[in-house]
């Protein structure tokens, strides 16, 4: 099969492996954990930041972030298509009781004069606003980079009216790529940031989040809390150290192989925008074939190709590591098959 789902099933390369089989290791819920140590001091410093934490996965990151900016019953501002409200099951409303309110975005980018206006006043009736996240690169959008001038603006906002701003930076790496700017750079402008070893850096497990030391203390108390102390966690952060150390310059071929792939998927007649490709994402639509997304999904997997499905029009399309150009050509061979039986 060849697996353009997402950038979730790379695999762990040899030099990986044999880092997690060597690692030296301790209990990380005591801060004894050598090589976690090591990787999280390495992560504050990529970005910036005083200190960092490693956490088993990008959904607990973004969680224990929030748990550590927010208090119950605050408001936490958000692009309507974002990570956070789409796919991480309500957990900002289950663990720490705060309501999200979405802002609609062009590409995943917020206007920051709708921002400033979402922000709610003083009044006994409403909730306080007291968090803004941003998703960079954007999924749902198909992994669009937001511009660092947007973050600007947007942060400045939030400064003005005592707001902290959260980055879900799963892919952050990606659009430090794809734009040429660091990721220290965009850290700036965000008083925390979690970024993910487990997509196109192909760590097995784990992200990271970084912020001010007294916000990594909160966030390490929530982690314990949510069961993410994981004791000799130093076999899974080796890879993770390998990931940021190794793997990050190597993302320029996935995005490389995602404009090959859409480029071409255009050549065949499909409906797509190979201009809106930014980084490893495409996003397919299907309003000119006689079958609608989840139709076609089964069509392509009986053909050997995994893909995921956004909505009733709308495939996406992964780029990673373990998918060659070689097997990307063999996946046009598969869509130039269906779209002449299906358009």
């Amino acid at each position: 099969m060849i697996d353009l789902r997402s950038d979730t099933v790379t695999k762990p390369t040899e030099e990986m492996r044999k880092a997690m089989a060597q690692a030296e290791v301790g209990d990380d819920v005591y801060g004894e954990d050598p090589t976690v140590n090591e990787l999280e001091k390495l992560a504050a410093k990529i970005f910036g930041k005083e200190d960092a934490l490693f956490v088993p996965s990008g959904t607990m990151g973004n969680q224990v972030s929030i748990m550590a900016h927010t208090q119950r019953g605050d408001e936490v501002i958000l692009e309507a298509n974002s990570h956070i409200f789409w796919y991480e099951v309500g957990a900002m409303a289950v663990l720490s009781g705060v309501m999200p309110h979405p802002v609609a975005g062009k590409n995943g980018v917020m206007n920051p004069a709708d921002v400033k206006r979402a922000i709610r006043p003083e009044n006994i009736h409403f909730p306080r606003t007291s968090l803004i996240t941003i998703e960079n690169t954007h999924n749902r959008s198909g992994g669009r980079v937001i511009p660092l001038e947007n973050m600007k603006e947007i942060y400045s906002i939030a400064k003005e009216f005592g707001i902290n701003v959260h980055v879900d930076g799963a892919r952050i790496f990606n659009a430090s790529v794809a734009s040429g700017i660091s990721v220290k750079e965009y850290a700036r402008y965000a008083d925390s940031v979690m970024f993910c070893l487990s997509k196109g850096l192909c760590a097995p497990v784990g992200s990271v989040v970084v912020g001010d030391s007294e916000f990594i203390k909160k966030a390490r108390k929530a982690r314990k809390m949510l069961g993410g102390g994981m004791r000799q966690a130093g076999v899974l952060a080796a890879a993770g150290i390998i990931a940021l150390t190794k793997m990050v310059d190597r993302l320029r071929e996935d995005h490389e192989n995602a404009r090959f792939l859409a480029t071409k998927l255009k050549e065949i007649g499909y409906q797509i925008s190979p201009e809106d490709v930014e980084t490893n994402m495409v996003i397919l639509r299907t309003s000119n074939l006689r079958v609608n997304a989840s139709m076609f999904l089964k069509e392509l997997e009986e053909n050997g190709v995994l893909a995921s499905v956004l909505s009733n029009t709308e495939i996406r399309l992964v780029t990673h590591k373990d998918v060659s150009r070689s097997q990307i050509e063999d996946a046009l061979n598969v869509f130039e098959k269906l779209f002449r039986k299906l358009s």
